[in-house]
C-alpha cells in the first residue's frame, strides 16, 4: 500500500506546534498545580497543625504545673534535689584526710613517737603532741616539717610545667618539757589544702635531716599512748 502526504510543509509545522504548545501548557499546569499544594500544605501545618500541638503543649504544660503545684511541701523536696545533685561535686571536693597518716610516716623521725593529731579544717592548722627521745631530736623534727616541699607531677600533655611548693609553714613548738628519760612535745602548724587535694597526686619530697620513720620503721610503730598527766 502506498500513502501519499498531500500536506504541505507548512501545514505539518503548524501542527508540530500546536503539539508542543498543548504540551507546555500541561506541563506549567502540573507545575503551578504542585506549588499550590506545597503551598496550601505548608500554609496548613504553620497556621493549623502546628498552631494545634502547640496549643496542646500548653494545655498540658499547664495541667502537670497545676498538678505540680498541688503537692505539699514542694519546695522542700526540690531544694532536697538540689542537694543530692550537688553531692557528686562536694565528693569530688572532699580533702583525702587519709594522706596525712603518710605524710607525718614520711617527716617524722624514727625517735619521735606521736600520742595525739588534730587536724582543722576551717583554719587549716595541725597540731601534734607526743613524745621524743631530747629536745634536739624535737628541733630536727620542726626543721623537717619547714623544709619539706612537695610537688605535683606534671601530665605528660605538659612537660615542664611540674612545681614545688612548701606543704606546712608557721610551724612552731607550742609547747615542750623533759625530764631524765625523754622531751615530751607540742608542735602547731599550718598546712597547704592542695596536699589533700584528691585531684592531685602528690609527692613529699623531705630533706635529710634525720632519718624518719618511713625509712627506718613500720608507719604502724609511728604512735605512742601518752604519758597519763599525774594527779
Amino acid at each position: 500500500m502506498i500513502q501519499f502526504n498531500l500536506l504541505p510543509d507548512v501545514k505539518q509545522q503548524y501542527i508540530r506546534a500546536a503539539r508542543m504548545k498543548r504540551t507546555a501548557i500541561v506541563i506549567a499546569f502540573l507545575v503551578t498545580a504542585s506549588s499550590l499544594f506545597i503551598f496550601i500544605m505548608l500554609f496548613l501545618s504553620v497556621h493549623v497543625f502546628q498552631k494545634n500541638t502547640l496549643d496542646d503543649l500548653s494545655s498540658s504544660i499547664k495541667s502537670k504545673t497545676a498538678e505540680l503545684e498541688s503537692k505539699p511541701d514542694l519546695d522542700k523536696v526540690l531544694t532536697i534535689q538540689n542537694q543530692l545533685n550537688s553531692l557528686p561535686d562536694l565528693h569530688d571536693q572532699k580533702p583525702v584526710t587519709s594522706r596525712l597518716f603518710t605524710y607525718v610516716a614520711q617527716v617524722t623521725p624514727a625517735q619521735v613517737s606521736i600520742g595525739k593529731i588534730d587536724l582543722d579544717y576551717g583554719t587549716k592548722t595541725i597540731s601534734i603532741v607526743g613524745n621524743a627521745d631530747s629536745l634536739s631530736t624535737v628541733n630536727k623534727f620542726i626543721d623537717t616539717l619547714k623544709f619539706t616541699t612537695y610537688s605535683v607531677p606534671a601530665e605528660a600533655t605538659s612537660p615542664g610545667a611540674e612545681s614545688t611548693s612548701k606543704p606546712f609553714s608557721s610551724v612552731v613548738l607550742s609547747s615542750f618539757s623533759r625530764n631524765d628519760k625523754e622531751a615530751t612535745y607540742a608542735i602547731a602548724l599550718s598546712y597547704d589544702p592542695t596536699i589533700f587535694d584528691s585531684s592531685k597526686n602528690i609527692v613529699l619530697t623531705v630533706p635529710k635531716i634525720i632519718s624518719t620513720r618511713s625509712e627506718t620503721e613500720k608507719p604502724t610503730e609511728l604512735f605512742k599512748a601518752l604519758p597519763e598527766k599525774k594527779q
